[in-house]
């Protein structure tokens, strides 16, 4: 008995599978990370700027929640339905910024001076 030849899917340029666009949606859109991490360059204070700024609450939280943002689109899938390291870490800085935005975190002060 002749071995009957596998049939594959005929994939016409343009047209996606269902199988392609359901991983399309599985995945953050083109360029939202770079988008995400030119944002956290803008937002971060610098060490020139740090004494100027950090006592901004807003500021500081703001660092934060862009770094959680960055942290989603490097490290996590978007259909993962589970609790991810990279969702724990975004959760944490997250909590981080309310605890800027709240005024239940506050600066700890600059290391070097007042010893």
């Amino acid at each position: 008995m002749e071995a009957s030849p596998r049939l594959r899917p005929v994939v016409t340029p343009g047209i996606q599978s269902e199988s392609s666009r359901s991983q399309q949606r599985q995945q953050w859109p083109e360029g939202a990370l770079e988008l995400a991490e030119g944002l956290q360059r803008r937002l971060v204070i610098n060490d020139r700027d740090w004494h100027a700024l950090k006592a901004q609450r807003c500021r500081r939280a703001s660092e934060q929640i862009a770094a959680a943002l960055v942290q989603l689109l490097a490290a996590d899938q978007p259909a993962e339905r589970s609790l991810t390291p990279a969702r724990s870490e975004a959760i944490a800085l997250l909590e981080h910024a309310i605890g800027w935005l709240k005024a239940d975190v506050s600066d700890p002060g600059c290391p070097s001076h007042g010893h």
